[in-house]
């Protein structure tokens, strides 16, 4: 069997149109990123720059469980453990011990990668359906032992103290720098899908996706690399979730560590293209502006419509969309090529 079968090579991330060059790609990202940065200059609603801090923050959930759930092909239910590991533990550290919120949000990250580790040394003797089971029941382990863990707050939950204001204790009395932070983390977290994209892991990451059988055959140490990319994905996961802590300045058990939350980071990623760079962001935008316009639209009786429109996107991307947002557009550039092509041949002859 030839290497090409077993390792693929890794999908541009960053070509946008099929035929074209990789520079459109980087412009098109250029001019993104330029334009998220001016965001706040010309929305000046604390609602609207709530929203925008929202869509960044489920982007950054989703392309942080990208990592092992799309490039590695290891569907985890329970990723909302490593959100609320992140959120307490910087939460604890400095309501109670009064370390620096930064150092703390690193130490959280740090925490729920080693716990990945212990998790999925075990967890990854399962495969597929029973694997995603096994996270789902983890998470909920975790969820129960917080909510009766005294020291954390139990179900009460624990609040961040207010008593000073800046960047030294990450409180802000505006949504402005709370969105620049959400921005630079989800930056950091692409940055980190981009270099696994574009180095050996990426390829072998794909190899255990599609073809685990002949990657073992040809020497990859499969537990090694799932554990590698459930690491990385925890960790990105944590700071996500510590982010989230100091935020709203209140966390509890229901809020970080709900099975909810683990579908939403994965359907953020499957709906805007599993395996892409940038189909989370797309996904995130997108279940954001849902959850956001069913609460203005139906208020307190609405609730749960969100997740009747959640099912229904499930079944119509399992259906129609296999590949998500992100592979539906390339498909159709793909035979809209076609079809010029084809145009042209006809024109020559």
């Amino acid at each position: 069997m030839s290497n090409n079968a077993v390792i693929p090579q890794p999908v541009e991330p960053l070509s946008v149109l099929p035929g074209k060059s990789a520079n459109l790609g980087y412009l098109l990202i250029l001019a993104l990123l330029i334009f998220a940065c001016f965001v706040p200059l010309f929305v000046d609603s604390p609602s609207h720059q709530n929203v925008a801090i929202l869509v960044l923050m489920a982007a950054q959930m989703g392309v942080a469980w990208n990592i092992v759930g799309g490039y590695a092909g290891q569907v985890s239910l329970g990723h909302a453990a490593f959100y609320g590991i992140g959120a307490y533990t910087s939460t604890l550290l400095f309501a109670k011990f009064g370390l620096n919120p930064w150092v703390s949000m690193l130490a959280g990250g740090a925490l729920a990668a080693l716990v990945s580790v212990v998790i999925g040394w075990s967890c990854f003797r399962l495969k597929g359906h029973y694997f995603a089971m096994a996270t789902i029941a983890v998470a909920e382990i975790i969820q129960i032992i917080f909510t009766n863990w005294e020291f954390a707050g139990s179900a009460v939950g624990l609040t961040i103290p207010m008593d000073k204001e800046g960047w030294d204790v990450f409180v802000f009395a505006s949504k402005v720098p709370y969105y620049y932070i959400a921005l630079g983390l989800l930056i950091a977290t692409l940055l980190a899908n981009l270099v696994i994209d574009r180095s050996f892991y990426g390829y072998y990451f794909r190899a255990i996706k599609d073809e685990p059988d002949a990657a073992r055959s040809l020497g990859v140490n499969l537990r090694k690399y799932k554990l590698i990319a459930f690491a990385v994905s925890s960790f990105f996961t944590a700071l996500g979730g510590s982010f989230y802590a100091q935020k709203e300045l209140y966390i509890d058990p229901a809020s970080v560590l709900s099975t909810g939350l683990s579908i939403k980071m994965a359907l953020v990623s499957i709906l805007g293209g599993i395996g892409t760079l940038f189909g989370p962001v797309l996904g995130a935008g997108i279940l954001t502006l849902i959850d956001e316009g069913t609460r203005a639209l139906f208020g307190g009786t609405g609730r749960g419509t969100d997740l009747i429109i959640y099912a229904a996107l499930i079944i119509a991307v399992a259906v129609y969309y296999p590949n998500g947002v992100m592979g539906w557009f390339r498909s159709l550039m793909s035979r809209r090529q076609a079809a010029q092509s084809q145009a042209a041949k006809g024109e020559l002859a």
